[in-house]
């Protein structure tokens, strides 16, 4: 049998976001977010998920105009805003160590703008942070989940504007100071490499306000170089006010392989992959890399630094990094010719190696053994592997009970990845996987897309009890924490 490399301490636990499980959109004071803008739309085939996240104005407008929770699910969520003492009681059952959550921004400042906080929204979070810390589950707090305030998009652009860059850090600033008692570990932004893929939800740019395609690429850059401030500024507070607080920034890992040995398919793949590392190169390096000035200066764009942001930058990198992983993809400079397939939110070849969910998404746990001695030889800080896992239909039998050994094996099959790249030298903080209970999907805005150990019964039009189930998976996963991945082998 082979031994399992799970450090002492290892953080098992799982992650949820605000705007997905929480519900209450309009309650105790909270304003509006991009998130309330998301729609789900029952007929819309895989293809157009990808651009149903590229928002227009008008879309923005008609969700401004109304209430309805039924095709804007996010509003609804799973109720943890009322349910999250039930919920933190199940991931104690299932021997949680740690629990990331994020906070919603528009409960503490419904408008991103105000000077002073909504204590109801304190409060809520408070609740929730203590009763975590009751049942001994650390917290991992994310203060920037794709809820950033409406408001703030259609007065500012959103993060275009560099005015948001102190509303983001009075925000921040805020809640750093209320919950340093019982926080230790620290996100900035969610994948902050999705301004490219959905520059609305990611950064509150709505492209139809710029000329052409150009203009809202450079529109895009400038918003993701406020948000790297930013994260630098917060970072910054943290370390001064929190000495024992740790910072980390969080991507996407997007690993590409080239579809043959052709240089040029090799050069491809590496041109995506250089793309993808982009991101963490700044908060982890605290620079720029030169390609992407270089393509700056080849495009034209003015990417406007305010005087000291490359010190700023420079000066406040993070202490650990983390990632989602869900998929790798294939780069071929035959791409027209092959046939595609599909997955948060990207596209490539399909991979002939693997098999793919019910979404299109290719399992390839292999890929996170890779990412993770890439990213560790590239950065050599500690890594937390913050989203992994797949989204399935899920059946409850006559008995009440939810077979779900598809979501076993592919958890099993990334753990043992997970433990491959330990013994190959890699260093892992922990590991929270994606959707401990079923909430509303970030990419189709469904029920039906389920990810967790917990099944909640509601469907897609937000009918049903809202009761928590615990499927097969739930007792799987409680073995492996309470074994700490010995149970992997047995």
């Amino acid at each position: 049998m082979m031994k399992s490399y799970f450090p002492e301490g290892f953080l098992w636990g799982g992650a949820l976001a605000a705007n997905q499980a929480e519900g209450a959109w309009d309650v105790d004071g909270k304003g509006m977010s991009v998130a309330d803008v998301a729609k789900f739309k029952p007929d819309i085939s895989k293809e157009d998920y990808i651009s149903q996240w590229h928002v227009s104005s008008e879309d923005v407008k008609e969700a401004m105009r109304t209430d309805d929770i039924v095709y804007y699910p996010k509003r609804r969520g799973n109720d943890f805003y009322h349910r999250y003492k039930e919920d933190l009681a199940l991931f104690k059952e299932m021997g949680f160590k740690t629990l990331r959550i994020s906070i919603g921004w528009t409960r503490i400042f419904p408008n991103g703008i105000e000077e002073k906080p909504n204590q109801k929204g304190l409060d809520f979070y408070r609740n929730v942070l203590e009763e975590m810390n009751r049942l001994d589950i650390e917290p991992l707090v994310t203060l920037s989940h794709y809820e950033m305030p409406l408001y703030l998009v259609n007065e500012y652009d959103g993060w275009v504007g560099r005015e948001v860059v102190d509303s983001f850090v009075h925000f921040s600033k805020i809640v750093v100071d209320e919950y340093k008692d019982l926080v230790k570990y620290w996100l900035t932004f969610n994948e902050i490499d999705s301004v490219f893929r959905h520059p609305f939800t990611t950064v509150g740019v709505l492209e139809d306000k710029y000329d052409n395609k150009q203009k809202a690429e450079e529109a895009i850059y400038q918003a993701l170089h406020h948000q790297f401030v930013a994260s630098s500024l917060i970072t910054e507070y943290i370390h001064i006010v929190q000495p024992n607080g740790q910072v980390g920034a969080m991507l996407t890992k997007r690993m590409t392989y080239p579809e043959t040995c052709n240089p040029e398919d090799v050069l491809l793949a590496q041109k995506e992959n250089r793309e993808n590392s982009f991101y963490a190169d700044v908060q982890v390096f605290g620079e720029y890399p030169t390609f992407i000035k270089n393509e700056w200066e080849e495009k034209g764009f003015n990417i406007t630094f305010a005087e000291g942001d490359e010190e700023i930058i420079k000066n406040h990198t993070v202490d650990f990094l983390s990632f989602s992983y869900y998929m790798s993809m294939v780069a071929s400079v035959h791409a027209d010719e092959r046939e595609k397939v599909g997955g948060n939110l990207t596209t490539g070849v399909k991979n002939p190696y693997l098999e793919t969910s019910d979404w299109g998404w290719q399992i390839d746990p292999r890929g996170l053994r890779i990412s993770l001695v890439d990213l560790y030889d590239r950065y050599r800080i500690p890594l937390f592997i913050v989203e992994n896992g797949i989204g399935a239909k899920d059946t409850v039998e006559e008995d009440g009970s939810i077979q779900d050994d598809y979501r076993i094996g592919y958890f099993q099959s990334h753990f043992k990845a997970m433990n491959e790249a330990i013994k190959d030298g890699v260093e892992i903080m922990g590991y929270t996987s994606w959707g401990c209970t079923d909430f509303i999907s970030a990419s189709t805005s469904q029920m039906e897309k389920r990810y967790g150990f917990i099944y909640v019964d509601i469907d897609d039009y937000g009918k049903g009890t809202y009761d928590r189930i615990k499927k097969k998976s739930f007792y799987w996963y409680k073995d492996v924490i309470g074994t700490n991945g010995a149970s992997l082998y047995q």
